[in-house]
């Protein structure tokens, strides 16, 4: 804060939060601040007096009732790696940022139960190389898993690549312990497969994006790691042969199907152009790819007999025109790291207007198509990069800006676009948010596209739990 801002916050309250959390757990410092007040986009810029950064459960349980005493709002933050905006405080400075990053602790770990109980702050990375050191999988994988936090994984549901075959973050969660509006400590770590006793608070809190409670530690499913990974990648004809291999690839590996990403030409092209050391897989350019990821349990090589055999078959059907399948871990990595660096390949590409919608997964290639068109139309070579995880029908349907096009002018079409595609997805039976959330960026959507009775339930469990609207006020609702 300059000296020519005048404090939104109550007198001495900063104080009273420093006695709280130490100097540790206290940042006023305009530039240690700086980072805690937007997003990666950059869409959203926020102002604030103070991050607090507690260190224990207690602690946040202390700075919440702090806060709900003396009226002030809270913005609960993880590793800052969403793209809505939900954990970026407004622009009137009168809210008080809570930084997660000290709840780092994994608590326990057991191999026994399959289970591990973890702080919100670990960052995702750190807890998928805790399970394999005791031989097992936590198989929630993103691009931001570097730095970004479970806590906020599980605040906004976040989905990844293996959604598929694991589910979403809430499928793998047994049980949390949340700070709740008033300060009060819900305690559901009992890590239990089967405990039907009413309602099923965890899962409230997991996509809530911190409008109910924040969550502070969880315990996570863990799974056997798999002895056996095959990976590939296929040149496909469309995306009706996408479909049709999903079915097949299901079947073949009893189910052991863990990824599967589309990627079209022009995203791979884009890769190729800006991402140092990538290369082209095949000598010919497809219009089409498709990664996939099968495991298995057992080292015997079945798993990849199966797959071999498969792709014979369907490419003397002619879904797949040609494929090539990962002999070494480095090479698998190497697959993936062409589909991973899609999104840093289009920021040189200039404005990308992103579009995260899920459908029926057989409507995936109409939909692709249809928005294509329509997109298309509406503003003449325009560049569509849809890719993504068409196994679980989330399709990334980017628009790129046409190379002859200024940026400015580009960004002026930006709403339009987006009205499209997220009416066609709806129309469709789809979603305009498959895995990002609502955040700020999505809040006008979700009131014209769910229902008043989805959105009147919504309201009525937000009033009940934080009847003063002080737990992250202006995202979702």
């Amino acid at each position: 804060m300059t000296d020519t801002q005048a404090s939104k916050l109550p007198r001495g309250f900063v104080e009273q939060l420093s006695r709280m959390v130490g100097a540790a757990g206290l940042l006023v410092d305009e530039d240690a601040i700086a980072p805690f007040l937007t997003e990666p986009r950059g869409t959203y810029q926020g102002r604030a007096e103070v991050v607090v950064r507690p260190g224990s459960t207690a602690e946040l349980a202390e700075v919440v009732r702090a806060c709900a005493a003396a009226g002030v709002a809270m913005v609960p933050q993880g590793g800052g790696t969403g793209l809505c905006g939900g954990a970026v405080p407004s622009a009137v400075g009168d809210q008080v940022v809570i930084s997660l990053s000290r709840l780092n602790r994994i608590r326990s770990i057991d191999p026994q139960s399959f289970t591990m109980t973890v702080e919100a702050g670990c960052i995702l990375a750190d807890l998928q190389q805790a399970a394999e050191s005791v031989g097992l999988l936590f198989p929630l994988s993103l691009g931001a898993e570097g730095s970004c936090q479970i806590g906020g994984n599980l605040s906004t549901n976040a989905g990844g690549t293996q959604v598929i075959r694991y589910g979403n973050s809430r499928d793998l969660v047994l049980g949390l312990e949340v700070v709740l509006p008033d300060g009060q400590v819900l305690d559901m770590l009992r890590g239990l497969r089967k405990d039907n006793t009413g309602y099923h608070l965890s899962g409230l809190f997991c996509g809530a994006e911190g409008t109910l409670g924040i969550i502070s530690a969880a315990v996570l499913k863990l799974f056997p790691q798999p002895r056996e990974v095959v990976t590939a990648l296929l040149a496909v004809p469309d995306l009706e042969a996408v479909i049709k291999l999903l079915t097949l690839l299901r079947a073949a590996t009893g189910d052991g199907l863990s990824g599967l990403e589309f990627i079209p030409r022009l995203a791979l092209e884009m890769v190729l152009r800006h991402i140092p050391g990538t290369r082209d897989p095949f000598q010919v350019a497809y219009p089409h790819y498709l990664l996939i990821e099968a495991v298995s349990g057992s080292e015997d090589g079945r798993q990849k007999r199966e797959v071999e055999q498969l792709l014979g078959q369907a490419a003397d059907a002619e879904l797949i025109l040609d494929a090539t399948v990962a002999q070494s871990p480095a090479q698998a990595e190497a697959l993936w790291h062409l589909r991973e660096s899609i999104p840093d390949a289009q920021k040189p590409e200039g404005l990308s207007v992103k579009h995260d919608v899920s459908l029926p997964i057989h409507r995936v290639p109409q939909f692709v198509k249809e928005a294509s068109r329509r997109v298309e139309a509406e503003v003449p070579g325009i560049r569509v990069v849809a890719f993504g995880h068409v196994g679980d029908g989330n399709v990334h349907f980017n628009l790129s800006q046409p190379i002859d096009m200024d940026r400015a002018e580009y960004a002026r079409h930006r709403d339009r676009l987006s009205h499209v595609v997220h009416e066609l997805a709806m129309s469709m039976g789809g979603s305009f948010s498959a895995e990002h959330g609502i955040g700020q960026l999505k809040r006008d959507e979700l009131r014209r596209y769910r229902s008043e009775v989805e959105l009147q339930v919504m309201r009525k469990i937000k009033a009940a739990l934080d009847p003063s609207g002080l737990m992250n006020p202006g995202k979702v609702l």
